[in-house]
């Protein structure tokens, strides 16, 4: 189940969107011009935005150009433009894909879960282990050998975020722009509070960690659970 925003002016189009979406098993904020869909998901934030180009207040590509410069959310444009230029100048200003109507709720939702698995924030994905680490997307539970871990719903958004990019360096700066939703510049010490939370919850040891370990001045990997490299922060 993916949490939508759709962004839709039409209210027959809008209607029957939330409807079909809903049937298949997502979770649909909706808002019927652009002003309204970028408030709602600075607010709210969504797993993806569905985007239509002819919105009455002000023009699609302006609004996915103004969500660009303060997310990373991946945004789906459904819309009746489909000549090329249209469809090049959204690509260019950030869409993820782009569909042109009249198209059906089915073909819609195989292209959202298809960008949901390339961003690698698909919540109907198989649950994660990284050694005795065990993280549920779909049912946000985590379990440390065996045990249940209690998480606040932004650690497991953070854990989460990292879980799916295990093994790799992730800068602050990166994670602001996807867990915290929040454009380059923002507070690095937000996410090394929490980080230090979520150390703490899963029995780190910052000078030797199993799982968290943090390189000065790069950012932070997940691991499969194996102590041995020093944190470097």
């Amino acid at each position: 189940m993916a949490r939508l925003l759709l962004v839709e002016d039409d209210p027959e189009i809008r209607r029957a969107l939330i409807r079909a979406l809903t049937e298949l098993g997502h979770v649909v904020l909706h808002a019927a011009d652009g002003m309204t869909g970028l408030a709602m998901a600075h607010r709210d934030p969504v797993d993806l935005v569905v985007l239509d180009l002819g919105l009455p207040d002000v023009d699609g590509v302006e609004v996915l150009r103004m969500l660009r410069s303060v997310s990373a959310t991946p945004v789906v444009v459904a819309t009746a433009r489909d000549d090329e230029a249209a469809i090049v100048g959204a690509l260019h200003h950030g869409a993820d894909d782009y569909l042109c109507k009249p198209f059906g709720a089915a073909h819609l939702d195989a292209r959202i879960r298809a960008v949901l698995r390339r961003a690698g924030t698909d919540p109907t994905a198989a649950p994660i282990t990284l050694g005795g680490l065990r993280i549920d997307l779909t049912t946000r539970q985590v379990t440390l050998d065996g045990r249940p871990v209690e998480l606040t719903p932004r650690e497991f958004d953070l854990l989460g975020y990292l879980a799916t990019r295990a093994g790799t360096v992730v800068t602050k700066q990166e994670l602001l722009r996807h867990v915290w939703r929040q454009p380059t510049g923002g507070a690095d010490k937000t996410v090394d509070v929490h980080l230090s939370w979520l150390r703490r919850k899963l029995g780190d040891d910052a000078r030797n960690p199993r799982y968290l370990h943090t390189l000065r001045g790069v950012g932070v990997k997940l691991t499969a659970g194996e102590p041995g490299e020093r944190d470097r922060s």
